[in-house]
């Protein structure tokens, strides 16, 4: 079968595809623009300015820089072939059914964590007007508003995030107009600084040297996540041939644009060193320079920005649950499409497990301690996502290299590319273990992986007895090296952390219970030639993988009975 399709063959009935295809230019283009400033940028950019000082200027035109080359690659594949929906398609394609097992269902839980961060960011700019309102009221009010508008129809979801989008934008070009004006006239605000290009270079760029600036990337990367939200959309885009290579092709003008010269604008009127890092530099800038009107209205602003992102959230939940359904990776609850063509049952399973995100914030009450911890989470998650995108491209090029060759819309300087990018997330990873909050994050992450594993027997009823006999001792033997890492750890010095200790406890019983679970599956499943060593590793498997839950067991019940 040809893997080429025809830009007519774009035009396919809903009876093919199940979705429709209603989304316009004008949607795909500021759902584009709205995947790309959310929260982490109008929250998390005080964070980040705190910790690089200028310098964050650097940071994030050079993520946005290796990100644009993902969605290059992301393009070249969804366009060589329409029948793909989504980056899940083609991974599952080119990588087979397990990697998009992987891919799909990390997709959507990580749209479920950044909803949580979103409903923790909602709660934090309600609290700008009032302060004593209730934790839960602003999430849930949120969550049953975008809920109800989302079951409509795709076309609701793409005017509300048109509008959301397009209040974004004339919002960050006002602050940059207005900040421009404001280093032109001189103004001095009530602290006394004065508005002029100077602030940005008076401390040097690199204020807290190279260790500043490199712990700014592990915020300012959750500002780019859903990024790829429009090879999603594209699914549902009346003519994908020609709006998604412009929605792609504008990306580095609106990093410039969005990212760097907002930024710049704000260093600027008020000196780096005044910004607070658990607050939104948007806000803070006006209410600095004593204009509290406008800080109301830049709050609004940034208010619609995390509605945005979380109707964006609800939008890509419930179109991954569907992919996912289709390919019997997910209950067949969640392939059902109501009358609108709208994934309704995924939709209103991803909503429900938002208001996890209400709960975070009275298990912690500090609305930017939370909202860290679950960024870096989603970010780590969406680094996954990326990698795959890069390892489908690069085994595409060796596959199918016709397919390359004809191409209209090749990814630049290609496999080279690709390996570079890899190499500047495993950069950045590291750079996520350099702090408390960021780390903690990082190592929560693998508890959902080990999750997925779990459940990944059930759906996949090609698993062989080999197989499942390999996995199960590879998590046997992951169960007890975490424990004796984690004492390598702390007898260094390198953590001490009790939540981190915590975790790995968790996740290494987690992976003992994996262990007995692909133990189980192995024994079941009828003999094959040779099969004499797998039984004996699913035995060993299932017996260390007991003594070990057991054990855990019995030394918890002595925690709390003591």
């Amino acid at each position: 079968m040809s893997h080429f399709r025809k830009e007519e063959d774009c035009k396919m009935s809903d009876n093919q595809h199940g979705l429709q295809r209603t989304l316009k230019n004008r949607h795909l283009q500021l759902i584009a623009i709205g995947g790309a400033i959310g929260t982490g940028l109008f929250m998390g950019s005080g964070k980040t300015i705190s910790l690089a000082g200028p310098s964050v200027l650097f940071t994030y035109i050079i993520i946005g820089l290796f990100l644009f080359f993902v969605m290059r690659a992301m393009g070249e594949l969804l366009l060589h072939n329409l029948e793909y929906k989504s980056f899940v398609d083609f991974t599952a394609d080119l990588l087979g059914p397990t990697a998009g097992y992987f891919v799909g269902w990390t997709y959507w839980f990580c749209w479920v964590v950044i909803g949580m961060a979103d409903i923790v960011a909602i709660t934090g700019y309600m609290q700008f007007w009032w302060p004593d309102i209730p934790l839960w009221m602003p999430g849930i009010m949120c969550i049953a508003v975008l809920l109800l508008l989302n079951m409509v129809s795709v076309k609701i979801f793409g005017e509300l995030e048109f509008w959301f989008a397009l209040i974004k934008i004339l919002a960050i070009v006002a602050l940059i107009v207005c900040g421009i004006y404001l280093v032109i006239t001189g103004f001095v605000g009530p602290t006394g600084d004065k508005a002029q290009m100077s602030n940005l270079w008076k401390d040097g760029w690199f204020p807290h040297g190279m260790s500043g600036f490199f712990a700014a990337f592990q915020i300012a990367v959750f500002a780019f996540v859903g990024i790829e939200l429009v090879g999603t959309a594209s699914a549902e885009t009346a003519d994908p041939y020609k709006t998604l290579p412009k929605a792609i092709n504008k990306i580095p003008v609106r990093v410039i644009v969005f990212y760097v010269l907002a930024l710049m604008v704000i260093m600027t009127v008020t000196p780096w060193s005044s910004v607070a890092p658990d607050k939104s530099p948007f806000v803070n800038m006006f209410t600095l320079i004593g204009i509290g009107a406008a800080a109301a209205l830049i709050n609004f602003v940034v208010l619609t920005s995390a509605l945005s992102s979380a109707n964006s959230g609800m939008y890509s939940t419930g179109r991954m649950l569907y992919g996912l359904a289709d390919k019997k990776l997910a209950p067949n609850a969640f392939g059902q499409l109501s009358s609108n063509g709208v994934p309704r049952n995924g939709l209103m399973y991803s909503c429900a497990l938002l208001l996890i995100g209400v709960g975070l914030l009275y298990a912690d009450g500090n609305v930017m301690h939370v909202f860290t911890v679950v960024t870096t989470i989603s970010s780590i998650g969406f680094f996954f996502v990326w990698t795959m995108i890069l390892f489908s491209y690069i085994k595409y090029r060796k596959v199918r290299p016709e397919a390359h060759a004809q191409s209209t819309y090749k990814m630049p300087f290609g496999i080279p590319m690709c390996y570079l990018c890899l190499a500047f997330f495993v950069f950045v990873l590291c750079l996520f273990a350099q702090e408390s909050d960021t780390l903690l994050g990082m190592v929560a992450t693998p508890l959902w992986f080990l999750a997925l594993v779990i459940f990944y027997a059930f759906y996949n009823k090609q698993l062989t007895r080999k197989t499942a006999a390999k996995v199960g001792f590879g998590f046997i033997v992951l169960s007890l090296v975490i424990p004796q890492l984690m004492k390598v750890l702390s007898a260094s010095g390198i953590t001490n952390d009790s939540n981190i200790i915590v975790l790995s406890g968790v996740a290494s019983v987690l992976a003992a219970l994996i262990a007995i679970v692909y133990g189980h599956f192995t024994l079941v499943k009828p003999k094959e030639n040779n099969s004499t060593p797998f039984t004996i590793m699913a035995v060993f498997s299932l017996v260390l993988g007991y003594v070990k839950v057991l054990f855990s067991l019995v030394i918890l019940a002595a925690v709390l009975f003591s």
